[in-house]
């Protein structure tokens, strides 16, 4: 019996062994093996793009995490405590001395004034109200001069303030009251879900990259970065998610959405329009935020060029000082001003409030509301400015804070973030295929409280 041997084999030294250098033009053994040498690997994973996670401004700004056990969450907010009364979409004519004004009124919906209420009037004159119609089509009602004085007349959709009332000896209490209102605010839940697979022949795959703690193994990489881009979008879809009205394509009866953090201030909130460059506009601010009893401390969260042009403002009207001559309180970072900094924020005071201002890498990211098209940015957001305190619930009395991540959750299970294998590697064992599925699903929905005390800035 003959034995052969195939292409390749011991016997066909032409293809086993090739001569690259003859003897008399030897150089190094390299000549020879350079094929087979060892790469100078640097197995360490370089950050090109630093941490590119966005997750962590909830957080950072005293977001809390709480279950729910409904399909929505819900939370009470306290109305005004003073009425107002609005007037109508008519201007009304001025009244002589001594005359009755006749003032139009809005829907009788929205009649809070009452007989003997003294109002004052945009002219500054303060009048006492005689007859009120609360129904019909035109409610309206008739105001006389506290003083012997004529009423200039008076443009329309005005709100006036009631003021108090006058009454004579012996006569009798009000006969109409106003009641205490509490405003229900809702927010559906919202399911975010990702996957990840990879196959259980790459799943034995090791590469030149170190991972961390010696892991080789590439495909972690992808579980990794898929678990952490699932984090963010996750959170993405608190701060930028909408309430589905659309009726064609969006089903909003299986797909309901969540209101996010911009639609919630952008809806009942302050809007800053343009980016504030000086202390003008920042004092707009400023007296906006004592109209809505805002607390002493802000944390502001802003792009790089509304970062800058606050660095700017503060140098050109007060040196290399970041406060105004007022004590910069510090109650967020238990009054340590190290830990602000330490935490990247700067700090500077100004009317009575203490702002913190922090670069937020999301409006930064060119792959997120960082994305510029040509010349045109795509996000209109510069910035937000978040109170750092709690908001005392109208319906329980309990102090909440300003911003709460809600997720479902119920008897021990919870949906705050699911994560489970399906597949026949990495030791699931609940299907035939020749893979591995990482899942990822969470339900949750953020709430905004007292949105009126919150500012977003527009580029």
């Amino acid at each position: 019996m003959a034995v052969t041997t195939g292409t390749g084999f011991y016997g066909t030294p032409a293809v086993d062994a090739f001569r690259k250098a003859t003897p008399d033009k030897y150089i190094s053994l390299g000549d020879y093996i350079d094929e087979v040498n060892k790469p100078d690997n640097r197995d360490a994973l370089v950050k090109s793009f630093g941490a590119q996670t966005i997750t962590g401004f909830l957080q950072m700004t005293g977001a809390v995490k709480s279950a729910g056990v409904a399909d929505e969450v819900q939370w009470w907010e306290e109305a005004r405590l003073h009425a107002t009364q609005k007037t109508g979409t008519a201007t009304y004519a001025s009244a002589a001395a001594g005359a009755a004004q006749t003032i139009p009124l809005q829907a009788s919906a929205t009649v809070n004034v009452r007989l003997n209420d003294v109002l004052m009037l945009p002219s500054g004159n303060r009048v006492f109200v005689t007859a009120v119609t609360a129904t019909g089509a035109t409610p309206q009602m008739s105001v006389y001069n506290l003083k012997n004085a004529t009423l200039p007349s008076g443009a329309a959709n005005l709100t006036l303030p009631i003021i108090g009332n006058l009454y004579g000896q012996g006569t009798e209490q009000p006969t109409e009251y106003l009641e205490s209102n509490v405003l229900k605010r809702t927010n559906p839940y919202m399911i975010v879900k990702e996957a990840y697979k990879v196959t259980g022949s790459q799943a034995t795959n090791i590469g030149w990259v170190n991972l961390g703690n010696g892991d080789y193994r590439w495909f972690m990489k992808g579980e990794m970065d898929t678990r952490q881009r699932f984090m963010d979008k996750r959170e993405l879809m608190m701060l930028l998610g909408q309430k589905v009205t659309a009726t064609a394509g969006i089903s909003s009866a299986s797909i309901s959405g969540s209101e996010g953090y911009f639609e919630a201030v952008q809806n009942r909130g302050l809007v800053a329009g343009g980016r504030i460059t000086d202390f003008a506009g920042l004092d707009d601010v400023v007296k906006e935020l004592d109209r809505q009893g805002a607390g002493p401390e802000y944390a502001m969260y802003v792009d790089r060029g509304q970062d800058l042009a606050i660095d700017d403002m503060i140098a050109s009207g007060l040196g290399s000082s970041l406060t105004s001559g007022v004590a910069t309180q510090f109650g967020a970072f238990n009054n340590s001003a190290d830990m602000a900094i330490a935490l990247g924020f700067k700090s500077f005071s100004r009317g009575g409030y203490t702002f913190h201002k922090h670069s937020w890498k999301l409006l930064n990211d060119p792959t997120q509301l960082g994305i510029v098209n040509g010349a045109t940015e795509l996000s209109p957001y510069a910035g937000v400015m978040i109170p750092l305190s709690t908001v005392v619930d109208a319906k329980t009395g309990d102090r909440n804070p300003s911003l709460e991540i809600n997720y479902k959750a119920s008897n021990g299970y919870s949906r705050e973030m699911e994560h489970w294998l399906t597949g026949s590697v990495l030791g699931a064992n609940n299907a035939t295929a020749d893979l591995t599925q990482f899942n990822y699903r969470s339900e949750v929905a953020l709430v905004t409280r007292a949105a009126n005390r919150h500012v977003v800035i527009t580029k």
